[in-house]
C-alpha cells in the first residue's frame, strides 16, 4: 500500500502543470548594423580537442565511448567586414550547439553577433549541453570540459580569421543538386548553394549550404567522425579551396538521397560544385575587383516561444509528466540573425525545419538560403497545419504549432532591419 500511495503521489506531482503560463510578447529587434565600402574577409581552421575518452553524439541512450577520431573534428570560421561592421560564421563539426556556448564564443571572441553553427553530425562528441532533454536525447551526460573544448576552439578560430582579414571579392550560386530524399513530406531541399570568397592570390573560404542529414557513420563506432561535413572540407582544402564551411539548410527532413559511405557523398557534392560556379551570378552584379563598394548589413531578432507541448511524443497518460520534462529544458525565447551581402540575405535559425517550413521563413525574411542548427538547439520544426495532424517531422517538434508563426516574426523583424 505505501507503494502504491507513493507511486499515485509521484504520478499526481508529475501530472501538475509545473511549466506554468507563458506569455507571448512580439518579436524585437536585438541589435542591427550596416556599412558600404570595400569587403574584407578572413578565414581559419582549428583542430578541436575533446577530453577524451568521449561520448559519442547522435542518438538516443546505450550511446558508444571513443578515444580517438577517424579524422580531424574542426571548428571552422570566417569572418567578413565592411567599414566597421562585421559578420562572422563559425562551423563546429558536432550535433548542435546550446545557447551557453553560443553566449561564451560571442562574449570570448568579442563578436557579439557570430553565427555559431552546427554541422549536425551524428558521429561527434557530446557532453557539451547540460539541458537535461539533450542529455536524454542525443548528447549524453554533460562534462565541463567537453563545453570548454567547443568554446575554446570555436573562438581560437574566429580570432585568427579576424587577424587574417584581406581585401576579397564574392560570387554566390545555387543549383537543384538533387542530393537528398525526403524522409517524411513530398520533397526535401535539393538546393546546393555556394558562396565563395576570394583575394588577389586565391580562395580565402567558401560556403557550402546543402540539407542532407550526416548520418552516414555507422551508430556503433570506437572513433568520433565528423561524417561528410568534415570529409567534404578536408576534400576542398585539398583542391585549394581554401576553408570550407560545411552548412545545413532546411533539412528536418532530409536524408542522403542514396545510401553511401561520408568520403563518397562528399565526392558526390564536390562533384555538383562546377555546375553552382556556372549559376553564379556576373561577377560585376557583387564587385568586379578587390575594391568596388559592397554594403553589408547584419541584424538579430528574438521573440518568445510557444508554451512546450509533448503531446506528440509519448502516450496521453504521460503529456503533462513529458511536457514537464521537456520544460526544464526549453528556452522561452528563439534568436535569429540575418546577413546581407549586397543584394543577397542569409538568415539563421536555432531549429531543424522541414521544407516547408524553411521556406516559409525565407519569405519572412526575404532570405536567398537559410542555415540552420545555428546559435542554438529548439528541436524540429513544422508548418501549424502539419503539426495538426501529427505529420512530417512532428512527432518531434516539442513546442506548440504555432512555433512557425513565432519564428516567421523574428525572421521578418530581422530581414527588415538590414533592407
Amino acid at each position: 500500500m505505501t507503494a502504491l500511495l507513493a507511486i499515485g503521489g509521484a504520478y499526481a506531482l508529475a501530472s501538475w502543470d509545473w511549466c506554468g503560463r507563458w506569455v507571448r510578447d512580439p518579436a524585437r529587434l536585438v541589435s542591427s548594423a550596416r556599412a558600404t565600402g570595400a569587403l574584407r574577409a578572413g578565414a581559419a581552421r582549428v583542430q578541436l580537442d575533446p577530453p577524451w575518452p568521449v561520448t559519442i553524439a547522435g542518438y538516443g541512450p546505450m550511446r558508444p565511448t571513443a578515444s580517438r577520431a577517424n579524422r580531424p573534428l574542426e571548428a571552422r570560421a570566417v569572418v567578413l567586414q565592411v567599414g566597421e561592421v562585421k559578420a562572422a560564421v563559425v562551423a563546429l563539426d558536432v550535433l548542435l550547439v546550446p545557447d551557453a556556448v553560443v553566449r561564451q564564443v560571442r562574449a570570448k571572441s568579442g563578436l557579439a553577433d557570430a553565427w555559431v553553427v552546427a554541422t549536425h553530425t551524428h558521429s561527434s562528441f557530446g557532453g557539451y549541453d547540460e539541458r537535461p532533454l539533450a542529455e536524454l536525447a542525443g548528447t549524453g551526460l554533460f562534462r565541463e570540459s567537453a563545453r570548454n573544448a567547443l568554446v575554446r576552439a570555436a573562438v581560437q578560430a574566429l580570432t585568427e580569421a579576424s587577424a587574417r582579414l584581406v581585401p576579397a571579392r564574392l560570387e554566390v550560386g545555387t543549383v537543384d543538386a538533387a542530393l537528398c530524399r525526403a524522409r517524411t513530406g513530398d520533397a526535401c531541399d535539393r538546393r546546393l548553394s555556394r558562396l565563395q570568397l576570394s583575394s588577389a592570390t586565391g580562395t580565402i573560404a567558401e560556403w557550402l549550404v546543402l540539407a542532407a542529414h550526416p548520418t552516414l557513420v555507422p551508430r556503433k563506432i570506437d572513433a568520433a567522425d565528423p561524417d561528410y561535413p568534415g570529409a567534404l572540407a578536408e576534400r576542398r582544402l585539398a583542391a585549394d579551396a581554401g576553408v570550407t564551411l560545411v552548412l545545413q539548410g532546411a533539412g528536418g527532413n532530409a536524408s542522403v538521397a542514396s545510401p553511401q559511405t561520408a568520403s563518397e557523398f562528399a565526392q558526390a557534392v564536390e562533384q555538383q560544385l562546377p555546375d553552382v560556379t556556372a549559376a553564379a551570378p556576373a561577377a560585376g552584379l557583387l564587385g568586379p575587383d578587390l575594391s568596388t563598394p559592397i554594403e553589408l548589413a547584419v541584424a538579430r531578432a528574438s521573440v518568445t516561444l510557444p508554451h512546450p507541448d509533448a503531446s506528440r511524443l509519448v502516450p496521453s497518460f504521460s503529456r503533462v509528466a513529458a511536457s514537464n520534462f521537456v520544460c526544464l529544458s526549453a528556452a522561452r525565447e528563439a534568436e535569429l540573425g540575418v546577413i546581407r551581402l549586397g543584394k543577397l540575405v542569409w538568415l539563421s535559425a536555432p531549429i531543424e525545419p522541414s521544407l516547408p517550413a524553411g521556406a516559409r521563413l525565407e519569405a519572412a525574411a526575404g532570405a536567398h538560403r537559410l542555415i540552420s542548427m545555428a546559435n542554438g538547439y529548439l528541436g524540429y520544426l513544422e508548418p501549424p497545419e502539419v503539426v495538426a495532424v501529427g505529420g512530417g517531422e512532428s512527432r518531434k517538434q516539442y513546442y506548440g504549432a504555432g512555433m512557425l508563426d513565432a519564428l516567421e516574426e523574428a525572421a521578418k523583424v530581422a530581414g527588415d532591419a538590414v533592407r
